[in-house]
């Protein structure tokens, strides 16, 4: 089969891989009709993930038709139509009992990070019971591949963790897809304000299409005086950050208001400096998560009916075999007005 593979910062290829096979009897194999592109395949090629090893196929979301499952396997068989979840859950673990599915000991983060990923012609998935959901006849198939990552994660990482609750005041530090994904699922609980902050005046324009109240390009103003401006020099009940770098963690932590929550969500590579001699006397809560997928059920159902319409998210479409020209395009996002793409066998 032919996928997409990582040979060390700033090097991949798409290349002839063997077709993965049964490994235990609680796996599937996978053909992919569907797959994207996420922040943390970017992540990864920039060197910020040393643990993806050189030859690993890249990838951890998509959607696509079981080929072959293992004698274990009760909740799919082959030919049936799945939306494959980034987070491998082996279900019977202390950290899967607890929910927290991102830990599991024989799985957690596993695709495209320590096992072989999704931006291929086939995938293998572990405990594919618990790490595999039906396709309801008749989705779009696109918009479900949201479902993967991207919904799960801004909801659970940024929203859940971070308490929104209604008449709050949040900022969300990048308009990307996670940060938009977490701006949809914010208003779920009805908050006062939703502060969208990057420097891509497209992405910004298009969150406020989304339910945005407030934009802010950090590029052309002074981003902590216009929160302040805002908030009546208050700052922000919750902030969340969606990018990944020190400087966007750092503005969380100079515009949240007294007895407020800072909610990580991007991959950071880097170090950043907590601010403790401003922090220390005002009741702030900092969280951080890797996304576990437990909210992806009922995520699923507000696509279904409607609520929500993550496929307006999706940019640019491209054959699987286009992979390349796909990260080009995601990967000067500003340039392409690029938000999800969209990768199709």
């Amino acid at each position: 089969m032919k996928a997409l593979v990582y040979h060390g910062p700033g090097q991949k290829a798409w290349e002839e891989k063997p077709k993965p096979v049964l490994l235990s009897t609680s796996d599937a194999i996978v053909k992919i009709l569907k797959t994207t592109i996420c922040g943390t395949d970017l992540h990864i090629m920039k060197g910020d993930v040393p643990e993806v090893a050189d030859g690993r196929i890249i990838g951890h979301e998509g959607v696509g038709v079981i080929e072959e499952v293992g004698t274990t396997v009760s909740n799919f068989k082959p030919g049936d139509h799945v939306i494959i979840s980034c987070i491998t859950s082996c279900g019977k673990c202390n950290y899967c009992k607890k929910g927290m599915y991102s830990h599991c000991t024989d799985g957690g983060w596993l695709l495209g990070h320590l096992i072989d990923g999704t931006q291929a012609e086939y995938v293998r998935i572990p405990h594919a019971d618990n790490s595999l959901f039906l396709v309801p006849s008749g989705s779009d198939e696109e918009a479900l591949v949201m479902l993967s990552d991207i919904l799960p994660t801004g909801f659970e990482c940024g929203v859940l963790n971070g308490k929104v609750q209604p008449g709050d005041t949040i900022a969300i530090i990048g308009a990307g897809p996670i940060g938009i994904a977490t701006l949809l699922t914010a208003q779920f609980y009805t908050p006062a304000e939703i502060i969208m902050i990057d420097q891509d005046d497209n992405r910004l324009n298009v969150a406020r299409k989304f339910g945005a109240t407030q934009i802010i390009n950090s590029r052309n103003e002074n981003t902590i005086e216009a929160v302040m401006k805002l908030t009546n020099q208050t700052g922000v009940d919750v902030a969340i950050e969606a990018v990944g770098i020190p400087e966007t963690f750092e503005l969380c932590e100079a515009i949240i208001a007294p007895g407020g929550r800072i909610a990580n969500i991007g991959v950071h590579g880097k170090s950043v400096r907590l601010h403790l001699e401003d922090l220390w006397s005002k009741n702030i809560t900092i969280t951080t998560r890797l996304v576990d997928t437990v909210t992806s059920p009922m995520l699923l159902k507000t696509i279904q009916s409607k609520k929500i319409a993550p496929a307006k998210l999706i940019t640019h479409r491209f054959r699987l075999d286009q992979v390349a020209e796909a990260y080009d395009t995601f990967g000067n996002a500003a340039e392409e007005k690029a938000l999800k793409v969209i990768l199709s066998s």
